[in-house]
């Protein structure tokens, strides 16, 4: 694609970065075939090639342009960024990162109404600190009936047993975990069945308290300076662990483990992190990466459940580990229904199915008609966001794929 960017746009890095990307398209269009907003309204400037031109334009455009409006914005809002069009694009568009940059543009140049503007930044303080999250999810859950319905069917029932996590000392091996930021509150036994699991295998999880949200709500609803902050605060957090020993940090949450192997992007230009966040990016391991490489047999799981297999945007389409899960699944006995247009978002996206409602539910309800089309007993997930949002619907039981491993797993010999 031919840009027309001045010689002084291109000394700013971010027209530069969108300069290199915008050349890299050859608007051939095969990225619309599977664009989930595409697919559902029709309208060019709601799929990629639409939002690359749409971006283009405002970035080419003088600040006083008055071609540039809200409009605009809407449909770079719609997008899921579920990174679909990438998979698919046979020119390797990083269409993601040009999209950050058009959103952040956008944002400077179109301001939001005060109520977008209240609602986005409620959403960052809610979301982003487990404490204040799970003390608001718990007075939710006591006066669920008054919630709002957007937020009430992503709340799951309380109480939710955590279980018992294996004291992570007594393993030779040691990796860090995410802990992240709306899981602990929303499905605290994750985190806690991971640690089981991989306790069988021999692998101890170090804790890093002081490590917290991994920076993605803030980053993409634009508040792109907070995000890398937290992106630094995390890196401290696990920086002594990782000169100590600590093999790799572990995600449960495909979407924090998309984000985390991204700071060595995000953090690129800064001097003190650039390093550091190359080498965070290489140890993060979604925790399908550790399993797929080692010994299963040792789990001995007589296990023949019926399951479908939800593979989120994040993992299939961000870390390119499509078929992982389903292929660890399979090793360990699980029987998998066949899912029809595995490749299409659920709509969760993060926080877009509070966004983005309407979008959002039929895009659920679609995927939720595929994924029981094989009559499952239940659907597994990889990610928080997408297991919330799918079982609002209130239909299929909805978990991630470790709980229902580590439930299948036999007592160790000689445990009580």
């Amino acid at each position: 694609m031919q840009t027309h960017f001045t010689p002084e746009d291109l000394e700013k890095p971010h027209i530069k970065e969108a300069d290199r990307v915008l050349r890299s398209c050859v608007h051939c269009g095969f990225c619309n075939a599977t664009c989930p907003t595409y697919q559902l309204l029709g309208d060019e400037r709601d799929g990629p090639r639409g939002r690359i031109y749409l971006i283009k334009e405002l970035l080419e455009s003088r600040d006083d342009d008055d071609q540039v409006t809200a409009e605009t914005r809407l449909h770079l809002d719609r997008c899921l960024t579920c990174r679909n069009c990438e998979t698919t694009c046979p020119s390797g568009v990083e269409y993601h990162k040009l999209l950050d940059i058009g959103r952040a543009e956008i944002e400077r140049r179109v301001p939001r109404s005060t109520g977008e503007r209240a609602q986005r930044y409620a959403l960052r303080k809610m979301l982003v600190e487990p404490k204040r999250f799970q003390a608001l999810l718990k007075l939710g859950q006591t006066f669920k009936p008054l919630v709002p319905g957007a937020l009430r069917s992503k709340m799951p029932p309380a109480p939710v047993d955590a279980g018992k996590r294996p004291d992570h000392r007594h393993q030779p091996r040691q990796m860090l975990i995410l802990e992240g930021c709306v899981q602990p509150g929303l499905s605290p036994n994750t985190n806690a069945a991971t640690a089981r699991v991989l306790d069988r295998l021999g692998i101890g999880l170090t804790p890093a308290s002081e490590a917290g949200c991994c920076g993605a709500i803030d980053f993409h609803l634009n508040a792109q300076d907070d995000g890398r902050t937290r992106a630094r605060a995390n890196i401290d957090a696990w920086w002594p662990h990782i000169e100590a020993g600590c093999e790799a940090i572990v995600q449960t949450a495909s979407g924090c483990g998309a984000f985390v192997k991204e700071y060595a992007d995000i953090l690129a230009d800064d001097p003190a992190y650039a390093e550091k966040a190359k080498r965070i990016s290489a140890l993060a391991k979604d925790l399908v990466e550790v399993l797929r490489d080692e010994n299963l047999d040792e789990l001995h799981i007589p296990e023949t459940r019926r399951l479908a297999f939800h593979c989120p945007c994040t993992l299939q389409h961000a870390q390119k580990l499509g078929g992982a899960v389903e292929g660890v699944l399979t090793r360990l006995g699980f029987a998998l229904t066949p899912v029809a247009d595995a490749h299409l978002c659920c709509g969760s996206a993060g926080t877009y199915s509070i966004t983005q409602p309407e979008l959002a539910t039929e895009l659920r309800d679609n995927k939720l008609d595929a994924l029981e089309a094989g009559k499952p007993e239940t659907i597994v997930t990889a990610n928080i966001g997408c297991q919330t949002h799918l079982a609002g619907a209130g239909r299929t039981p909805v978990r991630h794929w470790i709980e229902i491993v580590d439930e299948a797993l036999q007592p160790a010999e000689g445990s009580a």
